[in-house]
């Protein structure tokens, strides 16, 4: 089954509360995991560094990104309630850091087993080392990436997989790790990647899914999507594509002030695209082609019989002006038209008889 990911990330505004809601909403609409971001907003960003576009869109305020994110920040105090939260509904609860000291909380004292790298770090090698050598499952999200950048970090996580932590990292060693077996056994274990398309919402006509496919056959590793489009659409087309990990932003109301409210799915909507996602599931099946139960009742009612187009007489042969092919079909094939003409009839049939020989 596609694991979903229902992404709460920021949507939270910085209240605990809201944030045990959110997770309420993600557990309701069927999701398998609750994800959450962990950071400290000074060791995320500069003191003058500017917001995205669509932060200033959707906040309706021009701010740094530090004003902005500190009110966001979740404490790590807060992280506990929701974990415990978690395990007591049965969701599995992820967060992704975006620093050293998030990250050392998220797996020492959280315990996480599993870790997501976002996009925006993708080039960011020593922290994306650090996830590697904690040992843990890691998604890797790749919006704004190109295939040699994605092969680079999938370098340095081979290398932080396989190596001694006392080993000086470098470029070139990370293309050694990358390329030798055991390097290549440890990311097929352990890694996924999911293709993104990095702008909230993100345009219809940049989606590209079909690069997911890319990511999967370049690097043989399993990959979904992670999406910013509007709506249910392209996840549910991802699924249908292969994907083995959906994640998608969700709000409990897009009309909050913050960020990511206005690209993210409200309650609702994050469970019919659950929903859906379930159906294209059991309606993409084994790929056995064969007829279903449902189907075989109906062979016989929609397939043809040779039947007679005229009164045939015993002892007259079979022929294109007295044979043809009508429903139902339990008599012969038409398959065997070409071999059942100039067959002699061995008995009387009127017309619209199914043929017996």
């Amino acid at each position: 089954m596609t694991v979903i990911i229902a992404e709460a990330g920021v949507n939270h505004n910085g209240d605990v509360k809201l944030a045990l809601e959110l997770v309420d909403a993600a557990y309701q609409a069927g999701a398998d995991i609750v994800k959450f971001q962990t950071f400290k907003a000074k060791k995320l960003v500069t003191t003058n560094a500017a917001q995205a576009d669509y932060q200033v869109t959707n906040t309706q305020r021009k701010e740094s990104q530090l004003a902005m994110l500190s009110r966001l920040e979740l404490s790590f105090e807060a992280h506990y309630q929701l974990v415990a939260h978690c395990e007591k509904l049965g969701i599995e609860f992820l967060s992704t850091a975006f620093d050293f000291e998030s990250l050392e909380f998220l797996v020492n004292d959280l315990g996480l087993t599993r870790l997501k790298i976002p996009s925006g770090d993708i080039t960011n090698a020593p922290l994306v080392l650090d996830h590697a050598r904690t040992g843990c499952d890691l998604i890797v999200s790749t919006g704004m990436a190109t295939l040699s950048e994605v092969e680079a970090v999938l370098g340095v996580i081979a290398f932080g997989y396989i190596s001694d932590k006392e080993i000086h990292p470098s470029i070139a060693l990370f293309e050694q790790a990358y390329a030798s077996e055991e390097g290549q056994r440890a990311l097929r274990e352990k890694v996924t990647l999911l293709h993104c398309t990095t702008e909230y919402p993100a345009p219809m006509n940049e989606i590209n899914l079909k690069a997911m496919d890319t990511l999967s056959s370049a690097f043989n590793l399993p990959a979904g999507y992670s999406d910013h489009s509007e709506g249910i659409t392209v996840p549910i087309a991802a699924v249908a594509r292969g994907a083995i990990m959906i994640e998608k932003h969700f709000t409990l109301d897009q009309s909050m002030e913050g960020p990511d409210h206005k690209a993210s799915l409200e309650p609702d909507e994050l469970k019919k695209m659950v929903e859906s996602i379930r159906c294209v599931e059991s309606a993409l099946g084994d790929g056995i082609k064969v007829p279903k139960p449902s189907e075989i009742k109906n062979k016989d009612v929609a397939r043809k019989s040779l039947v007679a187009m005229t009164p045939i007489m015993a002892g007259d042969v079979f022929n294109i002006d007295n044979l043809t092919m009508k429903r139902p079909g339990v008599g012969i094939s038409p398959f065997h038209y070409w071999e059942t003409l100039g067959a002699k009839a061995v008995q009387n049939f009127s017309e619209g008889d199914i043929i017996i020989v």
